[in-house]
């Protein structure tokens, strides 16, 4: 198995308003299937489908679900872009959970539970430079 990630893939109560989340933050959505909204990321998509059908086609019920204890995070090239990328995720109408501030390993970071529920990190690592793309490698560019 090559080691990526192809394609992300949340389960939502409300596939639009999930949609129109993202969306708001300053996304665009790519071509999709009809029950899947799809958002072309740089290397791999963000697709969004509705959480019934994915318990589903997982063969679970929903119940067991839940979003699991994980996060997606997105990386920013300055330490000050943090606190308005939150700000603008919480007039979209996310939770913010941590406020934009350093962090023990001394970059910056916050925290926001998007509608759908599941969680972001917003962050900057100064140890870890995105490409010219913003393309993010634990080693950095």
């Amino acid at each position: 198995m090559d080691q990526r990630i192809s394609l992300i893939t949340l389960g939502v109560r409300d596939v639009e308003a999930a949609a129109q989340f993202y969306e708001a933050l300053g996304w665009r959505r790519a071509e999709s299937p009809d029950g899947v909204i799809a958002f072309d990321l740089m290397a791999q998509t963000l697709g969004l489908y509705p959480l019934e059908k994915l318990a589903e086609d997982i063969g679970l019920p929903v119940e067991a679900l839940g979003t699991g204890a994980m996060t997606l995070s997105h990386n920013l090239r300055h330490a000050e872009e943090v606190a308005p990328l939150l700000a603008r995720a919480e007039a979209a109408g996310a939770e913010i959970l941590r406020p934009a501030g350093p962090v023990f390993w001394g970059g910056t970071i916050g925290y926001f539970r998007a509608p759908d529920g599941h969680i972001w990190e917003i962050a900057h690592n100064p140890f870890s430079p995105l490409s010219p793309e913003g393309a993010f490698r634990w080693t950095g560019y």
